[in-house]
């Protein structure tokens, strides 16, 4: 469910609300592969599932930095704000990879608005987002993300 905010000061008074989650979505050994391939990470854990199911966790898993890259597709459908002309990642202030995602699970997104600050052309803001991993105890990733949302 999208919350949606009429104007930016509409934005601003959602600071410190929960946004909500972001649908399931399937990691898959052909997502990790492709990553592998634009980022030259070749590690075995990621790309042989022979040899990763000898490994520390039993199958492949997902580059830290893939799970990561997910959060701006997870976390987009949680927040609309009218009246904004485009958007762009600003980059991240804190990013935790707490547990490994399998290739094979499913992941989704959870976010909290945290600030919303003026910058010429429009704001920034700060979430805090949470991806979990399906029935599993530990999130994968926490991350602190800014984003600039230009009018």
């Amino acid at each position: 469910m999208t919350t949606n905010a009429h104007s930016i000061d509409d934005l601003k008074s959602l600071v410190g609300t929960h946004l909500g989650y972001s649908e399931y979505r399937t990691v898959t050994q052909e997502q990790v592969d492709l990553f592998a391939d634009a980022t030259g990470d070749h590690q075995w854990i990621h790309v042989d599932p022979k040899r990763a199911a000898a490994g520390p966790f039993g199958h492949t898993i997902a580059h830290g930095y893939l799970t990561l890259s997910l959060v701006p597709q997870l976390t987009s459908g949680l927040l609309h704000v009218e009246g904004v002309a485009m958007g762009i990642n600003y980059g991240s202030n804190k990013v935790r990879f707490t547990s490994p995602v399998p290739v094979g699970s499913r992941v989704r997104a959870g976010a909290t608005l945290v600030s919303v600050d003026d910058v010429p052309g429009g704001v920034q803001i700060a979430m805090d987002v949470v991806v979990e991993i399906e029935d599993a105890d530990k999130p994968a990733c926490v991350a602190q993300t800014l984003s600039r949302l230009y009018l």
